[in-house]
């Protein structure tokens, strides 16, 4: 997909580059690229593509920008941009390219390829999530770029596409509201437990993780001594879930505390 929609972006520049500066770049190591001559706008651009099209997408990054750098009133400035964006993406670069992204939209909000922009800052995002065991911070960055991406341009392919995404991305923060629930479990920390998988169940209930999450909630009320909330959760998972190794873990343990499941 990004490759199709930045060959669309880049399709109006001429393929053919000046003999001189491919012969430059040949006998400096790349340094003649980058280094500041004034330059025409399309020989700029060109020299990008090239670079972006043999895969040194942060050479091919660096002749993008000098394009904004030294016609920013270019209509190739704004395509210059986006392009540089998606050069920092492919280097995995991606600080440069959500800031790339960023600048984008300040000056070009209601731009055609606004959401091209916002798909490309939810996907830097979204590629840096960690383990769940690591801190979650840019996952809910990632949580909040694609929610913004879905809420701006809801018919886009962009936006399809996010909507896949946002469904793993909750899974992974629901996972890790299990792993800290299951330690304050390992603890006897029960209320700080419950607390956790409650959390699961009202703010990613449909997750993979929610029927463990009503089967734990199940134990941590009945060891907090209330089995009343502990017979409400075994009966959502009973309803829910009736087939599930949870629902029989939860009955089992209803049966034995003298509840019904």
């Amino acid at each position: 997909m990004l490759t199709k929609t930045m060959t669309r972006i880049g399709a109006a520049a001429t393929p053919v580059l000046l003999a001189a500066l491919l012969a430059g770049c040949a006998t400096s190591k790349n340094k003649t690229d980058t280094q500041y001559v004034a330059r025409d706008v399309s020989t700029l651009y060109n020299a990008g593509k090239y670079r972006l099209d043999r895969g040194q997408y942060k050479l091919a990054a660096a002749l993008f920008d000098e394009v904004e750098r030294q016609h920013p009133y270019s209509p190739w400035a704004r395509r210059a941009q986006l392009m540089s964006a998606f050069s920092y993406y492919m280097n995995r670069d991606y600080n440069e390219s959500i800031a790339a992204s960023q600048r984008f939209l300040a000056i070009h909000t209601g731009n055609k390829d606004a959401p091209y922009a916002y798909y490309l800052i939810a996907l830097c995002y979204y590629e840096q999530i960690a383990d769940v065991t690591r801190d979650q911070k840019i996952t809910q960055q990632s949580l909040d770029a694609l929610g913004e991406l879905i809420r701006r341009y809801p018919e886009t392919r962009y936006a399809a596409d996010a909507r896949l995404k946002l469904d793993l991305v909750n899974d992974h923060l629901a996972g890790k509201e299990m792993e800290v629930g299951r330690f304050y479990q390992r603890r006897g920390q029960w209320l700080a437990a419950a607390l956790r998988f409650r959390t699961v169940v009202d703010k990613y209930q449909t997750t993979t993780h929610t029927p463990e999450a009503l089967e734990r909630l199940v134990e941590s009320y009945l060891s907090l001594g209330i089995p009343e909330e502990a017979q409400k959760a075994a009966a959502v998972l009973g309803r829910n879930y009736p087939g599930s190794k949870w629902y029989e873990r939860s009955y089992k343990l209803m049966r034995e505390h003298g509840g019904k499941a």
